[in-house]
């Protein structure tokens, strides 16, 4: 019984030595790219995106299309579906 006891309180001063929870970052808001004042071209065609308003680092991410986890705050990620048809804009 005292061990229980013992254990306990060690895992109790040993979690509070922990470090803290990092949250992940927010991959669908808006932080440099622009996606936040595109949402007026989502249901357009991909083909309609005009390059001037654009940053200079898009991804046109199609069904299928493979990903790079890797995550870059300034680039803009464009979803398009099999018809290409813009569905979504997220950072990342």
């Amino acid at each position: 019984m005292r061990r229980t006891i013992a254990f306990s309180g060690i895992a109790v001063i040993l979690a509070g030595c922990a470090a803290p929870r990092v949250d992940e970052p927010d991959h669908g808001a808006p932080q440099g790219c622009g996606a936040g004042r595109l949402a007026g071209w989502v249901g357009q065609p991909v083909a309609a995106l005009d390059e001037q308003y654009l940053p200079s680092t898009i991804r046109i991410l199609r069904p299928g299309t493979p990903v790079t986890e890797d995550f870059s705050p300034s680039r803009l990620n464009v979803d398009v579906d099999a018809a290409g048809t813009i569905t979504g804009f997220h950072c990342g």
